[in-house]
């Protein structure tokens, strides 16, 4: 069976019950804490591939900071937009999970599990 990851931050309530719920399905997910070991520009765009994300819908809009950089102007490139997720970490939706080639954002938590229904 593939490798199961989840971006968490440990301060996030949906976090904590998607990683809950992975638990309680018998997975034992490596947990990469993205705030202390953010991911790369590179490896956001490859999550955005598997997530069929743009960029912006990885965002959390409604972070401080998303203001504070104009990250609103529509006008911005989608290379852009990654490269600042990647230097301001706090700006990616949470949590992330990564299975093989599959990724799922825990929004809800139970999002997750469309992962594995296949196995």
């Amino acid at each position: 069976m593939a490798k199961v990851t989840i971006w968490h931050n440990p301060r996030c309530s949906t976090s904590r019950s998607t990683l809950s719920l992975l638990e309680q399905h018998g997975l034992d997910p490596e947990i990469v804490e993205y705030l202390k070991t953010p991911p790369s520009a590179e490896e956001l765009k490859a999550v955005l591939k598997k997530l069929r994300m743009k960029p912006r819908d990885l965002m959390r809009k409604k972070e401080a900071l998303y203001k504070e950089l104009g990250l609103d102007d529509e006008a911005l490139s989608d290379d852009r937009l990654v490269e600042t997720m990647a230097e301001n970490p706090i700006l990616i939706e949470r949590p992330v999970v990564l299975f093989g080639q599959r990724a799922a954002l825990g929004r809800p938590p139970e999002n997750v599990l469309d992962l594995f229904t296949d196995l």
